[in-house]
Formats: structure tokens, sequence, C-alpha cells
């Protein structure tokens, strides 16, 4: 697989964005913020499921290659 898809990159971006967004928090907004985060990876690992399954090769080299443009390209969102 030479070219990783934008939607799935999208996806991990938005993985990364929602996490960031839980440092400082605590109690009621850490929980909500946790389910944030869970819901982003969650459409993210389905797409990425979905789109192996149709491609055929490695789903976890496919993960694995998404995760790595997605952090080469941008830094550590999280203070």
């Amino acid at each position: 697989m030479t070219e990783i898809p934008g939607e799935l990159v999208e996806l991990e971006r938005s993985c990364e964005a929602e996490r960031a967004k839980l440092a400082g928090l605590c109690g009621e907004e850490f929980d909500a913020q946790w389910r944030a985060w869970r819901g982003a990876a969650e459409a993210f690992q389905t797409a990425l499921t979905a789109y192996a399954a149709r491609e055929g090769g490695s789903r976890y080299e496919l993960e694995q290659s998404v995760k790595k443009a997605v952090r080469s390209t941008q830094e550590d969102p999280a203070p």
C-alpha cells in the first residue's frame, strides 16, 4: 500500500485532537471528554477495518502507516 487514504488521516487527527483535550481535566469533564475521544477512536477503527477489508492487505500495517503519517506531520497537541 503506497498511498494513505486521506479519510483515515483525518479521522486519526480527530482522535489526537480529542485525546489532547483530556489534559488537565478531571471528574465529569474528564469523563465527557474521554467519551468524545473514545467515539473518535471508534470511528477511526471502524473506517480502518472497512478500508483494509475492502482493499486487502494488513489492517495492522495500514493503521501503523496512518499513525506514523499523522504523527510525523504534526506536533503532539497535548500540552
